[in-house]
């Protein structure tokens, strides 16, 4: 539980820099990056996150049909078609605007996880001590645990979405041009800080509660190893009720749909802005193809890993670590561009918002060496 309270500001920090990145130079973040690192491995790194990101969609479409089949029944396989089609080209058909909207009212399925832990019950005491007092993880097992929250977390497919959503913001009101975009007034740069605060804030009180009520429920009665969503559902039904086990099933589904256009967009957005080409939501897909094509093939490999039977949690813990091991170099990149004045155009992040995201690299550098060495 202290990870979910320590992740809160790190993550927080890192995509207020992210976010100031895309709001001052107008321009995604593998374009910026790109300015100080080598072609190749900005290529490589963003290749490493398409497949960890693919891999994430594959268990984000099991959980959806998962939760479908123990809602309304079905074919568990003909869900999985069902959600990755039905996503992909709402998000290829309609207007970015529509769409941004569209995710921050689902946002609010999030609360099923919330009223979950509340419905299991939980004793108090125990949690604030648990909240409030760490305990450092032992042996590399529990360090790889710690490595796959803070990869949940701050995860490098938020860096690239988070900037380029600044973009897709400006172009939504009319800057279709960089020369147009560029800078950032005072109050953009306040608005900005309370969206994202707020958004990091829910969050982590979304994941904080999650980690609760798995703990209080499945963690207490033996069930460490679960092989899919739906054994996760099943368990709950006897320990914490029908109403539980409800509420999680919902909660996949608005999950799943919240996370699989970021998910998709975030890769595809980082091999256009490398590759220099046209991209956006906001675009008809005739004049984006290869953009709209980069998204779509992220979904059609995640409906594809469905079919040889990967194992969802397993998969998702390993997308988690991957991401952690991942994130800590791009945020060395993300630092030297978000503190260079000339790129930053003479709006460089605070000395607070730098030295959060330095600490924030060491931490999970740090990490990473414990799963290994340790």
């Amino acid at each position: 539980l202290w990870t979910a309270l320590l992740s809160f500001p790190l993550m927080c920090g890192v995509q207020l820099m992210c976010a100031r990145v895309g709001l001052v130079t107008k321009r995604g973040l593998a374009s910026v990056v790109r300015i100080h690192y080598p072609p190749w491995l900005l290529w490589f790194s963003c290749s490493l996150l398409l497949v960890g990101n693919t891999i994430n969609i594959a268990a984000d479409l099991s959980g959806m049909a998962d939760a479908a089949h123990l809602l309304v029944g079905g074919n568990v396989h003909l869900w999985v078609v069902a959600f990755g089609l039905c996503i992909g080209l709402i998000t290829i058909r309609i207007r970015y605007v529509t769409l941004a909207s569209a995710l921050k009212w689902l946002a609010l399925v999030l609360f099923a996880y919330i009223a979950d832990a509340f419905i299991v019950g939980f004793d108090w005491r125990d949690v604030i001590h648990s909240t409030l007092v760490p305990s450092l993880p032992h042996g590399s097992e529990m360090w790889g645990m710690l490595v796959a929250i803070l990869g949940t977390t701050i995860s490098p497919y938020l860096f690239f979405w988070q900037a380029s959503q600044e973009v897709e913001e400006e172009k939504s009101v009319g800057r279709v041009t960089i020369a147009a975009r560029m800078g950032a007034t005072p109050l953009e740069i306040r608005t900005r800080k309370i969206d994202v605060t707020a958004g990091t804030l829910f969050s982590n009180l979304v994941m904080f509660f999650i980690i609760l009520s798995t703990a209080v429920t499945l963690h207490n009665h033996g069930i460490t190893h679960p092989d899919s969503s739906k054994q996760v559902a099943e368990a709950l039904t006897p320990l914490a009720g029908r109403f539980a086990s409800l509420l999680y099933t919902v909660g996949l589904v608005g999950t799943g749909a919240l996370a699989i256009p970021t998910l998709a967009g975030s890769a595809a957005y980082a091999f256009a802005e490398i590759f220099g080409w046209k991209q956006g939501m906001d675009e008809l897909y005739p004049k984006a193809r290869a953009f709209y094509s980069a998204f779509a093939i992220s979904i059609a490999f995640g409906i594809a890993l469905d079919f040889i039977n990967i194992n969802p949690v397993r998969a998702l813990y390993l997308t988690a670590v991957l991401n952690g091991l991942l994130a800590p170099f791009l945020l060395i990149g993300i630092l030297i561009v978000a503190s260079d004045p000339k790129l930053m155009v003479g709006q460089p992040s605070s000395k607070l918002g730098v030295s959060v995201v330095a600490f924030t690299t060491v931490a999970m550098f740090a990490a990473a060496l414990g799963m290994f060495v340790l």
